[in-house]
């Protein structure tokens, strides 16, 4: 494999926007091609990624663009994970050779397919789905199974959201809704959704888009690219299929991604700044602790009661706001934490800027799938 490097970014803010996929796709694919300073006749192969909007997504991103044609545009579907899996396709794509330039977008817009009545709902093929063992059920019983084996407390999961609250504060692309000072009291006092976990608790659904362009070395070069950001490693794993007894707290596909990622980097858990996962929950946060190696098999509670994964501590988790305070576009957040990561890396965040930031690690999930914890996860690791 050839290095592969980032050259432009773009991004569609998260909410409850007008506008369909298509049009937030396109918006965030000219944006980063505005960013790279190339012409979109460079861009060899496309990517997109979407969750639940249709069939042809990836051409109906580029028809109106004036790109379609000889541009091979290759649509990736894995719910959550579909953006962030884009990525990982166009570096796959430049890092074999079969392209010097290539683009992931993930894109998805929610709310209007809700209202038209074309949303996702659960596959009822499915024991989990037809049992009523949606995405927040599974992760309440996750909560609660910690909370038993640990002696954490409603407040302490609420100490997540109240964290990623304020890193969401200053940084202008969180969703307004989510950002700033909110109380204990304000988290746990909130509608309850799945016991322990309130409504303060989960990410919102919303709509938006992210781009990323990926480039090689030689054409790093090319295009005078001044703040490249390398992909030391982006990885994709499958659910392992258990229907025996699970750990639920721990999570073995998460564990798999990250942990193949840092052998392909060479770079360990102690080597990385910041982190943006996939904090749909607030249980997520604390598990992903442990299962990305940050600490000890329960020792995730002590690392958020220390302070240890915020602005000053070890590692700065969710420095965006994660998806409890930026929102979660299904098909689009994989490739926007990409889109956040490389703006950390070059400078760019002034107000919730993680201070020396080198090394960044994103990981999602996406997809619930009966005997599986999740059906896929994507994690790349970045630096510059």
């Amino acid at each position: 494999m050839r290095d592969v490097y980032i050259i432009g970014i773009g991004e569609v803010p998260f909410g409850m926007l007008p506008d369909d996929y298509h049009i937030l796709g396109q918006r965030a694919v000219m944006t980063a091609i505005k960013d790279a300073g190339i012409s979109w006749k460079d861009i060899g192969s496309a990517f997109v990624g979407n969750g639940q909007n249709g069939v042809c997504t990836g051409q109906r991103v580029f028809r109106d663009t004036g790109m379609c044609g000889k541009l091979p545009i290759i649509n990736v579907e894995s719910a959550c994970s579909a953006g962030a899996m884009a990525v990982h396709s166009a570096y796959i794509r430049v890092g074999a050779g079969l392209d010097e330039v290539a683009i992931g977008v993930g894109t998805e817009n929610a709310s209007l397919h809700r209202v038209a009545g074309t949303g996702a709902t659960p596959d009822m093929t499915d024991i989990e789905g037809f049992l009523g063992v949606v995405m927040v059920a599974k992760y309440a019983l996750r909560a609660q199974r910690y909370m038993y084996e640990t002696g954490a407390t409603i407040e302490d999961l609420a100490q997540v959201t109240i964290k990623n609250r304020r890193h969401a504060t200053n940084n202008p692309y969180a969703w307004s809704k989510a950002r700033g000072e909110i109380s204990v009291e304000e988290v746990i006092n909130s509608r309850m959704i799945a016991t322990p976990l309130t409504l303060n608790q989960c990410c919102a659904m919303t709509d938006g888009a992210g781009a990323v362009i990926v480039a090689s070395a030689e054409a790093v070069k090319k295009y005078n690219i001044e703040k490249p950001v390398k992909i030391e490693a982006s990885t994709v794993v499958s659910g392992p299929f258990n229907i025996g007894h699970k750990d639920e707290c721990s999570d073995d596909i998460v564990t798999m991604g990250t942990f193949q990622a840092y052998e392909d980097s060479g770079i360990g858990p102690e080597d990385i700044d910041m982190v943006e996962c996939h904090d749909a929950f607030t249980i997520s946060e604390l598990l992903y602790y442990e299962a990305m190696g940050f600490c000890k098999k329960g020792d995730g509670l002590k690392m958020l009661r220390d302070g240890d994964v915020t602005h000053g501590g070890k590692v700065v988790f969710s420095p965006r706001g994660g998806m409890l305070a930026y929102g979660h576009p299904m098909g689009a957040s994989g490739a926007v934490q990409i889109v956040e990561c490389v703006r950390q890396l070059r400078g760019e965040c002034d107000g919730y800027q993680v201070e020396g930031a080198k090394t960044a690690l994103t990981q999602v999930t996406g997809g619930g799938l009966s005997g599986t914890q999740h059906a896929a996860c994507t994690t790349h690791i970045l630096t510059i």
